[in-house]
């Protein structure tokens, strides 16, 4: 018998729109969510499985003589976009070509434009106000 944690080797014995079922070696039958097949999004699962498929999986939850399963735990982690901009940003402040004024300086112009952006943003909303208002105090 399988216990939450355990990795094992599953063979897929059906599919439907919602997940796989599956089946370990030692008979144990569960269910793998549509989420939990792929660290990407998937719109048919059996657009990445079929059946008779063995599949390695991780034993998620066991309730009511149910297991859920996930094959994504299995799966090498996704690297994402926001962390390969820290590493990108953290290798360039060890490289000796880095020059700390022209962050600055950018930043500084980022900082103005925002700023002015922002002013004529204000205005602009101001503008509308005061235009709503005389409207209203000429028909009182």
């Amino acid at each position: 018998m399988v216990s939450v944690g355990d990795i094992v080797k599953a063979k897929v014995t059906g599919i439907t729109k919602f997940g796989a079922f599956l089946e370990c070696e030692d008979g144990t039958k569960g269910l793998v969510h549509i989420s939990q097949i792929s660290n990407d999004y998937i719109e048919k699962v059996e657009d990445v499985l079929k059946i008779d498929d063995e599949v390695n999986c991780k034993v998620m939850n066991i309730e009511d003589n149910k297991v859920s399963f996930s094959i994504k735990e299995c799966l090498p982690k996704k690297e994402y976009k926001r962390d390969r901009a820290k590493k990108v940003s953290s290798n360039t402040n060890s490289d000796e070509s880095y020059n700390k004024t022209t962050k600055e300086s950018n930043f500084d112009d980022i900082l103005s434009k925002f700023l002015k952006d922002s002013n004529e943003r204000l205005d602009s909303i101001r503008h509308r106000e005061n235009k709503k208002f005389s409207k209203k105090r000429k028909y009182n």
